[in-house]
């Protein structure tokens, strides 16, 4: 890492961005600039041209084991957003979250990259009731094919930190949209400014290992206990409260709906997908 000449903390020579194209990738490219020299941005689809020196643009598939080789070399520290980020079948999942989550930590392993920040899911826990509380230890209900690929990447992390020393932050996001859109939001909000939060605090703590964190804001009602992340000293600031009149406005859930039901809503009835 370089060091800036505005703050004792050290900025990154070059962070890789994976899934630069998509909702969360394009919030973050332009809120992480701060923590690096070089933001490299990658995505299958194409992305806006970049924008100065200080931004590379990268089209690459992650099911390319080569091509992830390439995207990786030269970088201090990767944002792991990429792949398929809703439920689909098994196959459409397979490249882009399973063999994609490999390459990407077997280039880390080859170019000596220390530090992963893991986009993983709420979905990885999705098959339990909102009325539990969760922990890091809580053993996983993944609700879907997509909440199952999560799973994998998490221990994809614990091997990696385990056998190589790549060490991982894996953040189960919640709900990071611009504001809450529904009642089972109003628990699993994250706000663009925490997620940021989240993503600083996993790049610059030290000594994290392979670390899960839920990535909630301060909501009134809480699902998840963070007791074993508190070294990355995560302390969200916005809250869903402000939206709540507006959303228990809306129309009564079924008695049976899984948003209603289950931690991770609608991924619990998805499927199957023959056909």
């Amino acid at each position: 890492m370089a060091q800036t000449s505005t703050s004792e903390r050290q900025t990154f020579n070059r962070i890789l961005l994976t899934g630069a194209a998509g909702g969360l990738g394009k919030v973050l490219r332009e809120r992480i600039q701060l923590f690096t020299e070089v933001l490299r941005l990658s995505d299958i689809c194409d992305m806006p041209a970049a924008t100065g020196p200080h931004e590379e643009v990268v089209t690459c598939d992650l099911a390319d084991k080569a091509a992830v080789d390439r995207l990786v070399e030269g970088c201090d520290a990767i944002l792991h957003f990429g792949g398929v980020s809703t439920e689909h079948a098994f196959e459409a999942i397979l490249g882009a979250n399973i063999c994609g989550v490999f390459h990407l930590y077997e280039a880390a392993r080859r170019h000596n990259v220390k530090r992963v920040i893991f986009a993983s899911s709420n979905h990885v826990i999705g098959f339990y009731k909102q009325s539990e509380r969760l922990d890091a230890r809580s053993p996983r209900r993944p609700d879907s094919y997509y909440g199952l690929s999560k799973a994998f990447g998490e221990d994809m992390a614990t091997f990696y930190f385990d056998r190589y020393g790549v060490e991982t932050v894996s953040i189960r996001i919640g709900s990071s949209f611009p504001e809450p859109q529904n009642r089972r939001m109003l628990d699993s909000w994250l706000s663009y400014d925490d997620l940021v939060q989240l993503i600083e605090r996993g790049l610059y703590a030290e000594n994290v290992g392979h670390t899960l964190v839920y990535g909630a804001s301060a909501n009134k009602n809480v699902w998840w206990d963070n007791r074993y992340a508190e070294h990355l000293a995560y302390h969200p600031k916005d809250s869903s409260e402000p939206w709540r009149a507006a959303i228990e406005a809306q129309p009564a859930l079924a008695e049976g709906d899984p948003l209603r039901i289950y931690q991770g809503g609608a991924f619990v009835a998805a499927g199957p997908f023959e056909g």
